[in-house]
Order: C-alpha cells, then structure tokens, then sequence
C-alpha cells in the first residue's frame, strides 16, 4: 500500500462527503445522488451565506446566535427581569407599636390619671402631723407648804416657725406646747370654741393661738370629755372664761398625749386624768401670757401678782402624773421677786 492510501485511511483525513438520506443498496454511491446533494448543500450554503451577509449589512458590529429550543434553551432576559421585580415587592408589615399604637396612647393616658388621683387621694389621706415621743413629764419635787405649786410641766422647746398650708409637720413631743405652725387666715390661729370628737383639729393651728398667750384644752376621743355629758361641761367652762378673742379657751380632741386631759399654754403642759375646772383655770391664771413669745396677743390674767417659785424640795419626790400637793385657787397676793422664767 502506497503512502498515500495509509494517509487517507488515518482518522481525521478521510474526505467529507455528503451522502443521500438513504442507504444505496450497492456499495458504490448514486451519481445523481450525489449531484443533487451536492447542489442542495451549496444551496444550503449559499443560503447561510446570505443569510449572514444580511445580518452583517442590517446590523453592522452585532453578532447572532443561533436559535436554541427545546429543554436546553435559556430563559429570557424580559423574563429574568420580571422575577427579579417580584422578589423585590416585598409586603410592608407593621411594627407592633404601629399597630397598637391608639390602644397604647390610651392605656397609658388612663393609668397616669389613675398614678395622679392615687397620689393624690394618699397625701390627702396622710395625717398632716407626726408625733415623734409621747411626752410624758417627770415627776417633780413638792413644792414647801408655804410655797404655791407651779402648776403644770414646762416642755422643751419646739422652735415658733410658719409653714404651708399641707405642710407635714413632725412634733419632737406630743401633745406640743409650740413648735411650727400655720400663719394662715382661718387655718392658724384657729377660732376659740369646743370642737366636737369628729372635728378635725390639728396642732398647726391651735399652736399660733399658744403664741399669742392662749389657753388650749385638749381631751381624748376615748375619754369622758368625749360624751355629752363631758361636751356640755367643756361649754359651760368655755361660756364663764374671761372673753378675748381667739385667746381661749380652746377645746379640742387629740390623742397622741400621755393623759386624757391637759391644759396647754406655750411651753408649759398641766396633765389632767380627769377634767378639773379649778384646776385649769389656777394654771392659765398663774402661767397665761408670761410664757408665750408673742407678747400682747392675749390678755395676762392677775397681773398685779406672780406666783411664788418655790426652791426647797420635799423630801419625797412626787410619784403622779401631776404635782402632788393641791393647790390654791389663785396665786398668792404676796408678789415674788420676779416672774417665773418661760421653759
């Protein structure tokens, strides 16, 4: 075999024919056949050749693709675009506070009027005082037998300030002989009468009367001052005092004290375990309007004398809520060197 024929018979060089669709029964091809299929390929060619010529003088730089069908062909580019549209129109959802935000504004509106009124319903419910000791006095000396008792215990002082009306004020000592008070028309100094168990009657009050020189008379709600019959003795009283104008007496409840009863002037407290008329009216006799800071708000009764202050104790100290010895109706007419000095 010639070199020739070994190079046409190797794969990759063996001519390129076109056949007919059919198989030729004989092994040697059909010359028309293969004429005409011949002429039809150069059609063919021809045709794309033409074909391209156009596409190139219509669009001149652009290139074609050769139309795909089928499973294999690719999506759109139109088609591309509307599903990445779609994924972007995202449903706008609400936060909670947009969605309940008039429920919210509405709820809270009604619990900020509830906060307030609470507060305010417990400072209006909150006692306007405090009491921080229940004094109770302690026992003194017996006076000499020549000597006038010194009615009454003197009590530490409080301080004689003004406060506002609602003010919560705090007494070191209860019931209070001074400390702070009202300085307001109607509130303090408070109208000189009886006032009923039920009447609320507070120390800012009747404490400005104490300043101006006058006699307070306190009872508890639990006691006999509290009955009728006890109600009915405190007018009478009040009715044969020595009239002066918001100077006394004035008759009050109050609880927070150590007995229950006691006279009251600035200072000076007279313990009482049962309302004893004489003996109130000795003690504003010999300690009212000498005690008090305020001078010439009150009348001084019995100016003219001064108790006499006795310096010699007993020899037995007197174990009672009050003095021991009883005493006169009225100082005695002797005066004393010099006014027993305010504690």
């Amino acid at each position: 075999m010639s070199k020739a024929s070994r190079r046409r018979q190797r794969p990759g060089n063996q001519p390129t024919t076109n056949r007919p669709t059919g198989s030729p029964s004989g092994g040697q091809a059909d010359p028309t056949g293969a004429a005409g299929g011949s002429t039809a390929a150069s059609g063919s060619t021809g045709a794309a050749a033409a074909a391209g010529a156009a596409t190139s003088a219509g669009a001149p730089g652009m290139t074609t693709r050769p139309a795909t069908s089928g499973a294999g062909a690719r999506p759109s580019s139109t088609a591309a675009r509307h599903g990445r549209r779609e994924r972007l129109r995202m449903t706008y959802k609400p936060s909670f506070m947009e969605r309940y935000r008039t429920a919210i504004i509405v709820v809270a509106a009604v619990a900020g009027v509830a906060i307030l009124s609470a507060f305010v319903f417990l400072q209006s419910s909150q006692p306007a005082y405090a009491c921080s000791t229940i004094w109770t006095p302690e026992p003194t000396a017996s006076p000499a037998p020549s000597a006038t008792e010194n009615l009454g215990y003197a009590q530490p002082d409080m301080g004689n300030s003004h406060v506002s009306r609602g003010e919560k004020v705090t007494y070191t000592y209860c019931a209070p002989a001074s400390g702070d008070h009202y300085n307001i028309a109607g509130a303090g100094p408070i109208v000189a009468r009886v006032y009923g168990p039920t009447d609320n009657v507070i120390p800012q009050g009747w404490i400005h009367n104490l300043e101006h020189g006058g006699l307070v008379i306190l009872y508890k709600t639990d006691s006999a001052g509290a009955t009728a019959d006890g109600q009915a003795k405190f007018k009478a009283f009040y009715e044969a005092f020595p009239p002066a104008q918001n100077c006394g007496p004035i008759i009050a409840p109050f609880n927070q004290m150590s007995t229950p009863f006691q006279a009251i002037l600035w200072g000076r407290v007279l313990p009482l375990e049962t309302f004893d008329e004489a003996r109130v009216m000795a003690f504003w006799e010999q300690w009212g309007g000498r005690t008090n800071p305020e001078k010439g708000g009150c009348p001084t009764p019995n100016q003219s004398t001064a108790p006499t202050v006795s310096t010699a104790p007993s020899t037995e100290p007197s174990t009672s809520a009050t003095p021991s010895a009883s005493p006169s109706a009225a100082p005695t007419a002797a005066p004393s060197v010099a006014a027993p000095s305010p504690s």
